[in-house]
């Protein structure tokens, strides 16, 4: 394993639940996911971002834990987890899986312990009150829960959550509870994980700030940072942190907190610019947010499991977006959110699509793919609340879209079958027999990535090309130059680089054929909704 190999990594998020189904019962599992990692290793995928599999009540898409260190009978076993990442080191594929300890499920044996005695060691394990207390923690869905306190009978106190009221908030102020913590970063590790994605990472420092107002709580993420980095030196931390970005320094700190920061900042200025079809939001906010230390990283990410929040716009943005993408109530969520994947968002405009893959794969960071993105996968608005885009992987137009062969009637999993994105008309296996499917685009794009470092390792800055429509990123590093453009506008545009001459350089990425303009020969030419990624000639055959 290579130090740093985050910074130039592809990752590629999926839910085992909705994956592929190995054998029969209806729901994914770990199996399914191993006899799946060629499709992974086709696309040109290095790490594959595993989300919850642990033993669970499943209220909560499984981030609801009652068990951090079993796994879930209906995914498989440790055997089977075992397999998964031997599998994935001989294909040469990273595995970070969850850490979720900001809270775990009600069915936890440490909360059925606390709840039950007033004196057991468990119950400083979570953060109890006699009256429901002010905090600066407020309830994550607003919607559903109007307070982050619920009375528990059998306690005969409040107990704290931040997220669902069957999800209580963990005590990290205790160094019981931070024990707990290291003994499960070590059993993954000693397994073969290659880090972990910190859940809720922004809400962790609360309570640690109650235990230690030092580095106003920070010291934990250097704390779990050492813990992980003595056990495997090239393991990562995957943070999720949805803050101001004036904040990301303190996350990633002096090379000791976070490897990699989700980065909320970029995510909600690219919609804003899909929104306007103006590249000016994205290059707006690559000046103002804060450069990242020599070995950290920002993660980038079109689409999640979670609702797109936009948080991080203004009011006259965030409306700006949602009237855009969201018009009608059913597509939003949480005041604040939306609950769509990105083609429907875009009016299943596939060559949108396309291009906003390439400029996911072209902005300074290590890219994410969820599943099914690759495809152009779309969404259940019937189904409540984030459920409507975590339905099944569309694998082919066999039954259930050759994702279980489960009876139809009794899958426990959501499968889309109607309309352009019903599986019969959108699945891997018929876009991998065509060249211009997204499947082939985004497989070409990937692969093309992985070959320039200078994005995910390099230094960049945003040119000025005389159109606010085209976001002209200059990526370099050890003196090789990479151009990326993406034409947000529907028109073909002509613009003129300010770094270099056209003859300079030679287009390595297109999204279709391109000639040279004889009349203006200083000036190059982009599709309405068009992209180029291009080298210096020196660079390509030198």
């Amino acid at each position: 394993m290579q130090p740093l190999w985050y910074r130039n990594a592809v990752i590629y998020q999926v839910d085992p639940n909705l994956f592929r189904d190995s054998n029969g019962d209806g729901w994914g599992d770990l199996q399914g996911v191993t006899e799946r990692l060629d499709h992974l290793r086709g696309l040109g995928v290095t790490c594959l971002w595993l989300m919850p599999f642990y033993a669970s009540p499943f209220q909560d898409s499984g981030y609801d834990i009652s068990d951090h260190l079993a796994v879930a009978p209906r995914f498989g076993s440790l055997p089977d987890i075992a397999a998964l990442l031997e599998r994935a080191e001989e294909m040469g594929i990273h595995v970070v899986i969850e850490l979720v300890v900001h809270h775990t499920s009600d069915q936890h044996r440490w909360f059925q312990e606390a709840r039950r005695d007033r004196n057991s060691p468990y119950r400083d394990y979570y953060v109890w009150a006699d009256e429901p207390l002010e905090t600066e923690v407020k309830p994550a869905f607003p919607t559903v829960e109007d307070s982050v306190w619920t009375w528990d009978e059998e306690a005969g106190q409040y107990y704290r959550h931040a997220f669902y009221a069957h999800e209580p908030d963990l005590n990290l102020a205790n160094p019981a509870v931070r024990h707990e913590v290291r003994q499960i970063l070590s059993f993954w590790l000693r397994l073969g994980v290659s880090g972990f994605r910190v859940d809720a990472a922004g809400l962790m420092m609360e309570r640690a700030r109650a235990a230690d107002p030092r580095d106003d709580g920070f010291w934990l993420l250097t704390e779990l940072r050492d813990h992980v980095s003595q056990r495997n030196p090239n393991a990562v931390l995957l943070g999720e942190v949805d803050v101001e970005p004036k904040d990301y320094v303190r996350y990633f700190g002096d090379n000791d907190r976070l490897h990699l920061l989700l980065n909320f900042w970029l995510n909600n200025h690219l919609y804003l610019a899909l929104a306007r079809q103006d590249a000016e939001p994205i290059a707006r906010a690559l000046k103002t947010q804060p450069p990242r230390p020599k070995h950290a990283q920002y993660a980038l990410w079109l689409r999640n499991h979670d609702e797109l929040n936009l948080d991080k716009l203004t009011e006259d943005e965030r409306k700006e977006v949602m009237d855009k993408f969201a018009p009608e109530p059913d597509m939003r969520i949480y005041n604040r959110g939306i609950r769509r994947r990105l083609p429907p968002m875009l009016g299943g405009d596939m060559r949108m699509v396309a291009l906003t893959h390439s400029i996911l794969f072209s902005l300074p960071g290590t890219p994410i793919l969820r599943y099914g993105e690759e495809i152009g996968m779309g969404d259940d608005l019937s189904l409540e609340e984030r459920h409507s885009v975590r339905t099944t992987m569309q694998w082919s137009d066999e039954p259930n879209g050759g994702f279980s062969a489960a009876d139809p009637e009794t899958l426990p999993v959501p499968v889309i079958r109607e309309g352009q994105y019903g599986y019969d008309q959108l699945n891997v296996y018929a876009q991998a027999l065509t060249d211009n499917s997204l499947l082939s685009c985004t497989g070409r794009m990937i692969r093309t990535r992985l070959g320039l470092q200078e994005i995910g390792a390099g230094a960049y800055k945003v040119l000025d090309v005389g159109c606010s429509a085209v976001l002209a990123l200059w990526h370099q590093s050890n003196g090789v130059q990479v151009l990326t453009l993406a034409n947000l506008s529907p028109d073909e545009v002509s613009i003129r680089i300010p770094e270099t001459a056209p003859d300079d350089l030679v287009d390595i990425l297109v999204d279709g054929p391109y000639e040279r303009r004889r009349d203006h020969p200083d000036h190059l030419v982009l599709h309405g909704h068009g992209y180029r990624w291009l080298r210096r000639r020196e660079d390509v055959f030198r």
